[in-house]
């Protein structure tokens, strides 16, 4: 489709006029569905987002997609645009435009409940599965923990720390469409920060939970996961910590 430029960026009313015309196939249906296509002004400094809500506003109103905080914070936005996953709302058309053409589909690797709507209950059961949960060393305690944020451990806990369930890892890994036990690298990023938690009182439960089949020896660290991640972390550093440290568990005879 030819993108149509305009001269003026205003109407006359004030309101901001499009820059020029982009074609939009968006996923209809469930896991069987197929893709629609719509013809969508394009505007300066439009979002994936902003292209969908208007979509839905002025076209198609039972189209169906998650978002909630449109700054870059909550991860619920999360799509796949143009073959990669990305956070829709910090996502600027300019930037994935592609001759004139942007393609969205739901999420990769989880169920479609409807269009752009994934089921995320398969992605957070890894979570529990692979132990991703804090187990308090004090239950109850009226103080505050102190911890050294200057020691290897909680280095290690810090710099992965900062995950918000997003799915868009889960999303870019190949061994998670490969495999469907394998816990993913939300899960085992989650494990890892707990490992090194010192205020966790259950460091071999952990260790434990992510050496089974689909456990962090399933990653091939081929690094999706990390060029993906909107919040630059790095999870296949974190499933390498695992394996180092369940390895080592192992040959002390402590799993």
């Amino acid at each position: 489709m030819t993108i149509r430029n305009f001269v003026e960026s205003k109407d006359d009313d004030g309101d901001a006029k499009p820059i020029g015309e982009i074609k939009v196939s968006i996923w209809r249906g469930g896991d069987h569905g197929t893709l629609q296509t719509f013809a969508v002004p394009h505007y300066e400094s439009q979002t994936v987002l902003d292209v969908v809500t208007w979509v839905q506003h002025k076209l198609d109103p039972g189209l169906s997609y998650r978002f909630s905080c449109r700054v870059g914070m909550c991860g619920t936005c999360a799509m796949t645009v143009n073959g990669q996953p990305r956070w829709t709302c910090r996502t600027h058309v300019s930037r994935v435009v592609s001759n004139g053409e942007l393609e969205i589909r739901p999420l990769r690797n989880l169920p479609v409940i409807k269009d752009l709507v994934v089921d995320m209950a398969p992605f957070f059961d890894k979570w529990h599965d692979g132990h991703g949960y804090f187990e308090p060393s004090q239950p109850g305690a009226q103080t505050v923990a102190r911890v050294d944020g200057g020691s290897p451990a909680r280095k290690h806990a810090s710099a992965a720390i900062e995950c918000i369930g997003c799915a868009v890892c889960y999303a870019a890994c190949d061994v998670v469409a490969w495999q469907s036990e394998y816990l993913g690298p939300a899960a085992l990023n989650r494990a890892w920060t707990l490992v090194n938690d010192e205020r966790d009182n259950d460091r071999m439960g952990h260790l434990a939970a992510v050496a089974v089949a689909g456990g962090c020896h399933g990653c091939h660290s081929m690094g999706s996961c990390a060029s993906h991640c909107p919040n630059s972390l790095n999870p296949t550093a974190s499933i390498a910590g695992l394996k180092r440290e369940v390895t080592k568990a192992i040959l002390k005879g402590e799993l």
